[in-house]
């Protein structure tokens, strides 16, 4: 059985995300201050979890958007594909 990652949003200081750092003050553009946050657990294979790392990380550093807004955006671009 191939190697599988869990993968779990939130950030570290390298704009990557981590489980961590979701209880800290949210970046400005990332979501509303009023929203409740929570985490989202996916598990995927290890080359999947690499290859997001270094997208978000790219868009991030070359975009200067926050790492929240990014992952935001992966999960509506996900959930309109889909139709949900």
């Amino acid at each position: 059985m191939p190697k599988r990652s869990v993968f779990i949003m939130g950030t570290r200081g390298d704009g990557l995300m981590d489980k961590d750092s979701m209880d800290q003050s949210q970046p400005a553009g990332a979501c509303p201050p009023s929203a409740t946050l929570v985490e989202l657990k996916i598990q995927i294979p290890a080359d999947l979890h690499v290859a997001y790392q270094r997208c978000s990380w790219a868009i991030v550093h070359e975009t200067g958007r926050q790492p929240l807004a990014v992952m935001e955006e992966m999960v509506r671009d996900f959930l309109v594909k889909h139709g949900c």
